[in-house]
């Protein structure tokens, strides 16, 4: 069974993980995933949205009625479109991004690619990204898929969280450890 190893756990683990071998199961592994990601970024671009898959204040048929429409409109359907109805159903639409986020996970590691979550100041050029994956591509031995987020706070520099290790070269970091490093030789 695909949770075993580990990858993912809990209640959206096991969301994901039957969604996976469903998906797998019927040869739709990379359709699910597209899916998937397109309903991500319909969440991602809408803060209503957001609000509607987060608050516990909307009805399970409110909830329903408006992810039909969501998936119409976004053009989700099969595998994907059901299983989200199914969440939708079983109240449990909050954790969608989480469940998402598992089913990519169990994603790479069939495809045998390692998923890297970068964190810079501002948006990378692909050149840059290039870059970026070719680095992580030699340190891992594996293909690199590389989820980017954007965060002014860390000033410069990148974070870079490959499984359970972390690189923190961000500007923000350094600069407290020389705030810090200044408050103890007072």
């Amino acid at each position: 069974m695909a949770g075993e190893d580990g990858i993912v756990s809990g209640m959206a683990g096991r969301y994901a993980t039957a969604l996976f071998e469903l998906a797998l199961e019927s040869k739709a592994v990379d359709q699910v995933q597209s899916d998937l990601k397109a309903f991500d970024a319909l969440i991602a671009s809408s803060p209503d949205l957001t609000r509607l898959v987060r608050s516990p204040v909307f009805s399970a048929d409110d909830q329903a009625k408006a992810l039909a429409a969501i998936l119409d409109k976004g053009g989700i359907k099969g595998i994907a479109a059901n299983c989200l109805r199914v969440i939708t159903a079983n109240r449990r639409l909050f954790a969608v991004s989480e469940i998402i986020r598992g089913f990519n996970a169990l994603v790479a590691k069939h495809k045998g690619e390692v998923t890297a979550e970068v964190t810079v100041a501002d948006k990378l050029s692909d050149a840059r990204m290039d870059e970026i994956r070719a680095a992580l591509k030699q340190v891992t031995g594996k293909d690199v898929q590389i989820d980017v987020t954007v965060d002014p706070a860390i000033i410069g520099g990148l974070k870079v969280k490959v499984g359970s290790r972390m690189v923190d070269a961000s500007l923000r970091t350094k600069l407290n450890s020389i705030k810090f490093a200044m408050k103890e030789a007072r």
